[in-house]
């Protein structure tokens, strides 16, 4: 297990490969301000991304097995991921931040889909903040 990594894993090298190509910068990786400390945050706009993987964090997509040795470990240890990635957007979106969760195989399989997808909420906040700048001011 000391080969598991949680920064600059695949999916998420290929997200930000992907969202540069697309001119999408000024991001910050493992945002340590933020709650839950997300992969990539969009301070400004208060966008957070979390790229998880499929087998820790037990994706819905794909279904990954379970593992069938030592059950008493693993299933406790995964199931308390779930629970920890529900505590960490939670957090954020009390914070007023928006959150958003990839996952490795939708990466993987369709990164420009993925890609769309932040675009579209990176936008949509852009949109929100600029109509609330635009307001008349009560004097």
């Amino acid at each position: 297990m000391s080969r598991i990594r949680a920064k600059d894993t695949k999916p998420e090298l290929i997200l930000r490969a992907n969202l540069r190509a697309a001119g999408i910068t000024g991001y910050r990786l493992h945002y340590a301000k933020a709650p839950g400390r997300p992969d990539i945050a969009f301070v400004n706009r208060k966008l957070a991304v979390f790229v998880h993987g499929c087998f820790w964090h037990g994706c819905p997509h794909c279904l990954p097995r379970k593992p069938k040795r030592n059950k008493w470990y693993w299933l406790p240890k995964l199931e308390r991921n779930k629970e920890r990635d529900a505590e960490k957007a939670a957090a954020l979106k009390d914070a007023g931040w928006r959150v958003l969760t990839l996952w490795e195989c939708r990466i993987k399989r369709l990164p420009d889909a993925q890609v769309a997808r932040v675009i579209k909420a990176y936008d949509a906040l852009a949109t929100v903040r600029r109509s609330a700048s635009q307001r008349p001011r009560r004097s």
